[in-house]
């Protein structure tokens, strides 16, 4: 019989960009934006990346390296409040093993004041991995690689 277990983390990652936070609020919100930064690494294929940005709307892309298993991502929105916060469920499944279920709330803070105020992004993910090791670590720093994607697309010209 296969040994079940359920291990609960929480981590928080914040960081400030020197634009609006409207802008950084799009990179979520028009699936155009977010397909170019949200993903697995460039060597991996990649599905199109679908986002129906509304309360209850789905976001779901998926990927793996060459050759290994398949990547999958699926969210629910449950909650936006446009340019302030965004809160989705999703998990994360290989292959056909769901590996984490995650509630993700991402807040938009103005950092500064006056027209060049930027953002604080303020990301805190409550997951659970299940029948697997906890890999809390490993997750944290691919959470991480999104936000240097993220930084590197808000910082090309428009």
């Amino acid at each position: 019989m296969t040994k079940r277990s359920a291990t609960p983390a929480t981590f928080t990652i914040e960081r400030t960009f020197p634009i609006s936070r409207d802008k950084v609020f799009r990179a979520y919100s028009d699936v155009k934006m977010k397909a170019k930064w949200f993903g697995g690494p460039e060597e991996w294929g990649r599905s199109e990346h679908k986002l129906d940005f509304r309360i209850g709307g789905r976001e779901s892309v998926s990927g793996g390296p060459p050759g290994g298993p398949q990547h999958h991502y699926n969210g629910i929105h449950m909650d936006i409040v446009p340019d302030e916060r965004i809160v989705l469920a999703y998990d994360v499944v290989v292959g056909e093993t769901r590996l984490t279920v995650s509630l993700g709330t991402t807040e938009f803070k103005v950092d500064g004041k006056g027209p060049n105020a930027g953002t604080r992004l303020v990301y805190t993910e409550q997951i659970v991995f299940l029948d697997a090791p906890e890999h809390l670590e490993d997750r944290k720093k691919g959470t991480e690689a999104l936000f240097d994607n993220l930084v590197a697309v808000l910082s090309k010209p428009h």
